[in-house]
């Protein structure tokens, strides 16, 4: 099964990768780890990318066409993947059809209300610099080790609702799967655990087809 995941920032698409990944044995893979991946090994590729990173520009889209390119040309592929974060745009939608054909392109959506409410409760901790959030903590410390904790600027509400702007995936990117045949969309819900019976109710059926 070869799955595209869509989606908001703050949607879950994260986690349900993780939990696609392991019940039907395909790679997670998403441009941050392939960039990281390159970068680590010294790669060609990867040192061309880590030059605009490290200057604080944008990896041209032409790089991270080879850098996808590359990586579902390998071995663990061949039965499979789940692409998380590309394409980002019709462009890249069109190249990723070049390379393969996608079985499912699935978009996990959260309204704006709700994404902020669950971007919003996180905080990391000053001592350990480990996540948590407003329900987890105690006695307003981290639950783990009981130190200072604080809002990143990305979980702030106003800096969420420019990143949801920023990132929302482009109508043009949801026609063409659309006309392909392949789009599904599901309503995530504040259970992890409900949110994935929608997501492998979706699965099955496109494996069934």
């Amino acid at each position: 099964m070869k799955l595209i995941l869509l989606g908001p920032v703050g949607s879950g698409k994260g986690t349900q990768a993780g939990l696609i990944s392991a019940r039907y044995g395909l790679p997670h893979i998403s441009t941050g780890e392939i960039f990281r991946t390159n970068i680590k090994n010294e790669t060609e590729l990867g040192k061309i990318a880590k030059s605009y990173i490290d200057n604080g520009d944008l990896v041209p889209e032409e790089l991270t066409n080879k850098l996808v390119a590359d990586r579902l040309a390998q071995d663990d592929c061949k039965n499979g993947f789940i692409l998380d974060g590309y394409p980002r745009n019709i462009a890249q939608a069109k190249y990723l059809e070049g390379l393969t054909d996608i079985d499912i392109a699935l978009m996990i959506d959260l309204s704006e209300e709700k994404i902020i409410e669950r971007l919003s409760s996180r905080r990391m901790c000053s001592k350990c610099s480990q996540p948590t959030s407003l329900d987890w903590m105690v006695d307003g410390k981290c639950e783990k080790c009981g130190g200072d904790v604080y809002i990143r600027d990305d979980d702030k509400p106003e800096v969420i609702k420019m990143r949801l702007q920023k990132q929302a995936v482009p109508l043009d990117v949801i026609n063409f799967y659309k006309e392909k045949g392949v789009f599904n969309k599901i309503d995530a819900t504040d259970q992890v655990e409900d949110t994935y019976a929608l997501v492998k109710a979706v699965l099955d059926k496109g494996n069934n087809d």
